[in-house]
């Protein structure tokens, strides 16, 4: 057994990154070695570009949450690197961008070393495409990654035996505590060392299948095709019947391409399935043979993640379990929020009031709008973000937000999707505009339709910060909670409609789903800090800059006339005061501006002006009403206008009839 995977065997080696390569000004501008990190999602191959580069890039445990590539650079032993993380991925097909993204990236860019991240406690499963990466004949790396999850299931990893099998270096690590990394780049420098690659261990599949390969391989050879990719590769993609590569391949030989077409006939018929599906059956069985090989069973014993992960996923009490995380979530937000609310408004009420200004000199009345504005910001936007994000961050680094949308799965094909459609959903509490991009991973352009129509209704941080703003802090924290639960009510009505009207059918659910692990509370914070800044960068200049524009508007009288014809909207139907209707216009370029203009108008003390029904009423309308326009942008990108259009009236519609109806019935209450 390798020393790197024996308990007996000292602690491995810690990667630290030294203070020197924190400074950017130490890291030297020339380029001595690119690294290219793939894998399959959830492997952790994002921990291990954080661990080296010490990136702020945002971790996630869903497949295919980035289509770029993260670049980062590392100073190692007076060397600088480059790392570049692709997308996870599971094969080289063409079936994605990101996978395409990757396999173009490895071929044409040509890295000097190819670091294949697998997780130990699955190997077989992705070794399947570490034999596609063979194929590929790169510098290649494998890092057999979380063996200390594999070690708690009872499986230790022989990275010897894996080493011959493959052909190639292996090295095992524990990322998250930054275990085998020195090694691992220590074997990678002395790999790009060796300039060019002479794969002298090629993976033989079974005869009828090889024999065709060599065939097509030695076609490929003979007639001097410069396609970029390596022959061997190119003759198994089109066997495989790979649209873009036989189109490659097509521009130089149609003879090739033929010839290929017939073969992979003759493997069909020798077995009676596609030929692609033939090939697969030989790469499993080429991985199940080289996990079997390295792979040491001790005494298993069923962990507490394994337990737990029974619990999660019980067909009842998973369901419970589900309710209280995403429950949870918004309690958390709410009771957190709430306090450091009023811990910042007591503290800035003792440095100044916060009065609006609609008289004197126009300099006065700008800098009073600008200091309510900063007051908004700080007092009603930061202490309920944060908190949210940060919880957010270690519900999704702990695993159990992807078995929550596997739970949520039938519930979710009501409206025409499956379990994975939670995830964007979730996002959609963040943010529509990435939630909305992020409706990628999902199969179908219909699925990604309703999807994206369901996220509009999402209450992101813009709309949240309207919520509690609003509800929680003069209302009551139960009321808020209430139109969160209107608002998910509402979300699947509108999503059954909208079911029943699109065409097609719903597919099924196939998630990657990694095993359960106490999330990083250093991880979490920097995904938190990440989100949040961006959001800090926009907001509060547009809250200081706009709450004094907003000010001086009210104060010259530009808004009066607008807010005067749309009274009988806002005053009879909805029970709110006059100036709400130029409120909820603003609100539609950015949700904030909602709670900006009445903090400019008004001050902080809105109790002073709106009663209790208004505040629950102009927060529902607010939340159903049109995206801001960010959203609106990204959905004319992603679908075109004529959805864009339908999605932004049934917004409309949606928020004047709640919002009527809801005045009406809580009016008593309230």
């Amino acid at each position: 057994m390798s020393k790197d995977t024996d308990e007996r065997s000292p602690k491995p080696k810690r990667f630290k990154r030294s203070k020197k390569q924190e400074k950017e000004g130490d890291t030297p501008q020339k380029i001595d070695y690119t690294i290219a990190l793939a894998g399959n999602a959830n492997v952790g191959k994002s921990v291990v570009f954080n661990e080296l580069t010490g990136s702020n890039q945002i971790i996630g445990n869903w497949p295919g949450k980035t289509v770029e590539r993260a670049v980062g650079k590392l100073l190692f032993e007076s060397k600088c690197i480059e790392v570049i993380d692709l997308p996870g991925i599971y094969s080289f097909s063409t079936y994605s961008m990101e996978e395409i993204v990757s396999r173009e990236y490895i071929a044409f860019e040509k890295p000097d070393v190819v670091i294949n991240v697998v997780d130990a406690s699955v190997l077989e499963r992705n070794l399947f495409f570490t034999i596609q990466l063979k194929e590929m004949n790169v510098p290649l790396i494998v890092c057999v990654n979380q063996i200390d999850l594999a070690k708690q299931k009872g499986i230790i990893i022989d990275t010897d035996k894996l080493s011959k099998a493959l052909g190639v270096p292996v090295v095992s690590t524990v990322a998250i505590r930054g275990e085998g990394l020195h090694e691992l780049m220590e074997t990678a420098i002395e790999t790009a060392g060796q300039k060019t690659v002479t794969d002298t261990h090629t993976l033989k599949y079974g005869a009828e299948v090889e024999n065709r390969i060599e065939k097509i391989t030695e076609d490929i050879d003979n007639k001097n095709l410069d396609l970029g990719y390596p022959s061997r590769w190119v003759a198994i993609k089109l066997l495989e019947n790979d649209p873009e590569i036989r189109k490659l391949v097509e521009a130089q030989s149609r003879e090739v391409v033929n010839h290929a077409y017939a073969l992979a006939r003759e493997i069909e018929e020798i077995h009676n399935e596609p030929s692609f599906s033939v090939i697969a059956s030989e790469r499993y069985f080429l991985a199940n043979q080289f996990a079997f090989g390295a792979q040491l069973e001790s005494k298993i014993k069923i962990t507490f993640a394994e337990k737990l992960d029974r619990l999660v996923t019980h067909r009842v009490f998973g369901y419970i379990v589900s309710a209280l995380v995403i429950g949870g979530l918004l309690l958390w937000t709410f009771v957190v929020g709430d306090f450091l609310s009023g811990l910042l408004s007591n503290a800035f009420s003792f440095f100044q009031p916060v009065d609006p200004q609609t008289s004197g000199t126009l300099t006065s009345i700008l800098w009073n709008g600008a200091f309510g504005g900063i007051v908004a910001g700080v007092t009603l936007v930061l202490p309920f973000v944060i908190p949210f994000y940060m919880m957010l961050s270690l519900i999704e680094n702990s695993g159990i937000l992807t078995r929550v949308a596997f739970m949520m799965d039938s519930a979710m094909h009501k409206i025409g999707l499956h379990g994975k459609a939670l995830i964007p959903m979730i996002l959609g509490y963040g943010c529509n505009v990435p939630a909305i991009e992020s409706t990628r991973i999902l199969e179908t352009r219909r699925e990604r339709l309703l999807a994206a129509f369901a996220i509009t209704f999402a209450p992101c941080a813009a709309r949240t910060i309207v919520i509690l703003g609003l509800v929680a802090v003069y209302v009551n924290i139960w009321w808020a909670i209430a139109l969160y639960g209107i608002d998910l009510l509402v979300m699947f009505v509108l999503g059954r409609l909208a079911y029943k009207v699109v065409p097609g059918e719903a597919s099924g659910l196939i998630m990657e789903m990694h095993t359960f692990k106490v999330p990083s509370i250093s991880v979490a914070a920097k995904q938190t800090w990440s989100r949040t800044k961006s959001l800090i960068y926009v907001v509060f200049p547009v809250y200081i800059i706009g709450s004094a524009a907003i000010q001086a508007l009210y104060a010259l009288g530009f808004l009066t006339p607008i807010a005067n014809a749309l009274a009988p909207i806002t005053v009879f139907w909805l029970g709110l005061p006059v100036i709400a209707g130029v409120v909820l216009i603003f609100g539609a370029v950015r949700k904030e501006f909602v709670l900006l203009m009445l903090v400019a108008i008004f001050g902080t003390n809105l109790a002073a002006v709106l009663t209790p029904i208004q505040f629950v009423i102009l927060a529902l309308v607010s939340m159903l009403f049109l995206p801001c326009l960010a959203t609106l942008t990204v959905l004319l990108k992603e679908f075109g206008a004529k959805a864009t259009t339908t999605i932004a009236l049934a917004n409309i519609v949606t928020a004047l009839i709640v919002g009527g109806l809801a005045y009406r019935l809580f009016l008593p209450f309230l």
